[in-house]
């Protein structure tokens, strides 16, 4: 990986430890002990992440975060702390933390959060290049292929971007349902406005309802100060609730009235705020079977799925491949400052067969790390995963191997967690930063029994 990172600490040997760990996954790492050293390396060099603790000599976590945010605002900011609260950590979501780590650091945990953000960055990449496409005289969307499913896509888009409607996006994991979303966004008439995306699914549930609606001071015990809600900081613009499958049917009636009052209510708060922004969701579950299941409120489904937009997996439009392809490299080329031309015959017939269950996200991330592990101006088939020629006929099978082999990883990870938590399945999501019924459904998944 080629991604730069600065950890901050005063203590030396966690410190220097999560950079040991960090520099095994072929980061590029520096270390500061206080904030005024951390402030002049900023300066100094590009950071992708800066991991900071709150608690530091000098200048603490809370002023480095306002210097990265004036000087570096695409860097990502993950606060590590060992006085967490509510109020902590929404107050640093309010700042612009990314996420934050509790002390003392579990360093499965770090590796997790760290790769998730830097999957993040490499979308506001791509966020960044529809912006120029949009300024441009280019007709390009963001949104790439020419299949016919795309072009549906595309058709359904330019129709219902200029209207205020409410749009649900559908798709498996991995599809690009982002994407489409931001493009639905910037053909709008609040292009000029914040395009706010929310996970629902990678926030606890004990925060995700003040991250939404804020709420006042006093409302809750740790409220020392009145915090603005992600609602109203999409004033104007758009707000993108991804993966709202996920969300606890204690907080869908609140996320309706939302919707058909267009106001939002802080937390301890008598005065509701006028709401003047478009809502758009997407989930990579059947709502309707949610529905019938009763894990998803009927009423909410109907009107978030004003407009259904079917983002189809890859191995449905396996045409799209060789332009998916070219853009991946394209973007990678300027990220890495390398000068690939391409994928040779071979090996575009061999991304043509492969089955892509992780969809556009996995096709992206093997060519990444075939232009990290390759030298050439072509990739070949022994760059991709399991390289070898034999890959032409057996594909399937290689990719296959990678995904056990990350599905070990995951159950491991998460029974160690467990265990550090003594099987405290409330404190082991909030660690692993997924709800808690996320965290029930991957151990189910995965056969993980804890009692």
């Amino acid at each position: 990986m080629s991604s730069t990172i600065l950890v901050v600490d005063d203590e030396a040997l966690p410190r220097k430890n999560i950079a040991r760990v960090l520099e095994e996954e072929e980061y590029h790492v520096y270390e500061a002990e206080n904030g005024d050293e951390a402030i002049k390396a900023i300066n100094d060099l590009d950071f992708d992440l800066v991991l900071c603790d709150l608690k530091i000599p000098g200048t603490d976590g809370r002023g480095v975060l306002r210097h990265v945010r004036s000087v570096s605002p695409q860097t990502m900011f993950i606060l590590m702390t060992g006085y967490a609260s509510l109020e902590t950590a929404i107050e640093g979501f309010r700042g612009g933390v990314h996420d934050y780590i509790l002390k003392p650091v579990v360093f499965e945990d770090v590796l997790q959060k760290v790769k998730r953000l830097m999957v993040s960055k490499s979308l506001a990449w791509e966020v960044e290049l529809l912006r120029r496409q949009a300024n441009s005289n280019s007709e390009s969307t963001g949104v790439i292929g020419e299949s016919c499913s795309i072009r549906e896509i595309l058709a359904t888009i330019s129709k219902v971007a200029p209207t205020g409607s409410n749009v649900l996006i559908t798709g498996e994991s991995g599809v690009g349902k982002e994407v489409v979303a931001r493009t639905i966004h910037l053909q709008s008439p609040r292009k000029d406005k914040v395009f706010l995306p929310v996970n629902c699914s990678g926030i606890p549930e004990t925060l995700l309802e003040s991250q939404l609606f804020g709420h006042v001071k006093g409302a809750f015990t740790d409220a020392a100060t009145s915090q603005e809600g992600l609602f109203q900081r999409a004033q104007g613009g758009t707000i993108f609730l991804d993966e709202i499958g996920e969300m606890a049917l204690s907080l869908q009636p609140k996320i309706l009235r939302v919707i058909e009052d267009k106001e939002v209510l802080p937390i301890g708060s008598t005065h509701p705020f006028r709401l003047n922004v478009r809502m758009i969701a997407a989930t990579n579950r059947e709502l309707e079977m949610e529905v019938a299941e009763g894990r998803f409120r009927e009423d909410l489904f109907y009107r978030l799925n004003v407009i259904n937009i079917r983002v189809p997996p890859l191995r449905e439009r396996r045409e799209d491949i060789p332009l998916l392809v070219d853009h991946s490299i394209r973007r990678h080329n300027a990220e890495m400052k390398r000068t690939y031309k391409g994928v040779d015959n071979a090996a575009l017939k061999l991304l043509m067969s492969l089955p892509w269950k992780g969809n556009v996200r996995e096709l992206d991330n093997v060519l990444e790390l075939a232009m990290i592990l390759g030298d050439g101006e072509w990739i070949t088939p022994a760059e991709l995963p399991q390289g070898s020629a034999a890959q032409e006929e057996n594909g399937s099978e290689s990719l296959n191997n990678l995904r056990i082999a990350v599905q070990s990883y995951e159950k491991s990870h998460i029974e160690n967690v467990l265990k550090d938590t003594a099987g405290d399945k409330t404190r082991a999501a909030e660690l692993l930063g997924v709800s808690r019924s996320s965290l029930y459904r991957k151990m189910e998944s995965l056969g993980i029994h804890n009692n």
